[in-house]
């Protein structure tokens, strides 16, 4: 018996999907991820309307076991989902199966389109040919603007969302992009060469996608184009595209900071994370008991002045502290483009010149707090100097560490964290340490 209105989901659907329809893809996506069958998420995949299916898909993330879904779909439903999608998004979730279930897909595909995603598969996942769809809207410079309007028209029926109009020449260089208002503007007999911009920038297939990302938000671009030899356009990047890549290199970046590694989703399994982060603790661990080693040889010094106990780890942790704001700082500087030049070293100079302030002002404060505690003028002495050296070590080693890992090569998010907080603890202990048995003793 009919109930009239919408119709319902069918029996086993969640009861969200009588409004699906009416939802943003991203949305269904987040609500797909939720359900924990998987047989459900695919009857799901095969009851919503092609093209919402296929745009779910595509926004769901990659941890979210997306390939495997569209994989598990029979040929006929999963080639219909792939048919729908642009050439790029295609292109990525292909990238994420298996070679056997990629080739069975791609072998359902009209050849034309397979051949197309094939092309954009031989690029690097990070790099601007991994981001880039060949669908675009050109024109060539020896049309007039009346043609050139027609061909948009044409072409713009087969492009989704297309930003910019590009200029290329006989031979499918770029030369340019021309605003369609200056195309609607012109007499219809005007040359498009008369009315070309040159490119505010362009990218390589093989620039890393961080780059990408920095030229787009240097020039304030919604796309950018990607040529290859000779300057031949090979396709575009919006920013849709980049706003993903920004955030998935930021997560990277921060979970490297804090020592995890990026093979770790952030919804990786307890198992997964305990691999991923053992061996990065396992390391602090024997950098804090090497740390801690300097305490014990002094243990005669310790019994002899126990004020020290009280000292050492609060001096060590402001020297932690300053090295993390500086390490923040420094590499955050690295991951946006902003490198010290060489021989100039800007962000050393700088921390260490925030350092010896900071350094200066924190240790008079706990100076003057030791010395009305202990009632003992060179015990603030000690304390003064320990606490100001260290916090100007800290912000030296802060920048400067990531700085030189950076230029060798080397991920500074990864590595720099283990090294400054252990020469910190380092640097405190001695400081204490010497100070008390040159001016205590």
């Amino acid at each position: 018996m009919s109930t009239g209105g919408r119709p319902q989901a069918p029996r086993g659907l969640p009861d969200w999907m009588d409004s699906a329809e009416e939802m943003h893809p991203s949305d269904i996506a987040d609500l797909v991820a939720a359900i924990e069958s998987e047989e459900q998420q695919l009857e799901v995949l095969r009851t919503l309307p092609t093209e919402l299916a296929s745009d779910t898909l595509a926004e769901m993330e990659e941890y979210e076991d997306r390939a495997e879904l569209l994989s598990s779909l029979d040929a006929k439903r999963g080639t219909a989902l792939l048919q729908d999608l642009p050439d790029d998004d295609a292109a990525d979730l292909l990238g994420e199966m298996e070679p056997d279930d990629r080739d069975r897909m791609l072998a359902a595909l009209p050849t034309e389109e397979a051949v197309e995603i094939r092309d954009l598969l031989r690029y690097g996942e990070e790099t601007a040919g991994g981001l880039m769809t060949t669908a675009l809207v050109s024109v060539t410079a020896e049309s007039c603007a009346a043609d050139a309007i027609a061909e948009i028209r044409r072409q713009g029926r087969e492009v989704e969302d297309f930003y910019t109009v590009f200029v290329v020449d006989e031979r499918s260089r770029l030369e340019g992009t021309v605003p369609i208002s200056d195309l609607i503007l012109a007499d219809p007999g005007a040359p498009v060469a008369a009315l070309v911009q040159p490119a505010a920038a362009v990218v390589h297939p093989d620039t890393d996608q961080e780059e990408v990302g920095r030229v787009m938000g240097r020039y304030n671009l919604v796309s950018v184009p990607v040529v290859g030899a000779g300057g031949v356009l090979l396709g575009r990047i919006t920013f849709d595209d980049v706003i993903d890549v920004i955030e998935a290199e930021t997560t990277e970046d921060i979970l490297k900071l804090a020592g995890v590694s990026e093979e770790e989703e952030l919804k990786a399994g307890w198992l997964e994370s305990v691999r991923s982060r053992l061996p990065w603790l396992t390391l602090n661990l024997v950098t804090a008991a090497l740390a801690a080693a300097v305490i014990l040889s002094q243990e005669e010094l310790i019994s002899a002045a126990p004020f020290l106990a009280f000292l050492m780890p609060v001096i060590a942790a402001l020297g932690g502290n300053t090295g993390t704001q500086a390490l923040a700082v420094t590499i955050r500087r690295i991951a946006i483009g902003d490198r010290v030049r060489p021989g100039h070293f800007h962000a050393v100079r700088k921390e260490v010149a925030v350092g010896l302030l900071n350094g200066f002002v924190l240790g008079a404060l706990f100076a003057l707090g030791a010395f009305l505690w202990e009632g003992e003028m060179m015990l603030g002495v000690v304390v003064l100097l320990a606490m100001w050296s260290n916090i100007i070590v800290a912000g030296f080693a802060g920048a400067m560490i990531p700085t030189v890992l950076n230029r060798l090569g080397v991920d500074p998010a990864v590595a720099s964290s283990v090294f400054v907080h252990t020469l910190t603890d380092l640097v405190g202990f001695v400081m204490v340490l010497t100070l008390a048995r040159a001016l205590l003793l």
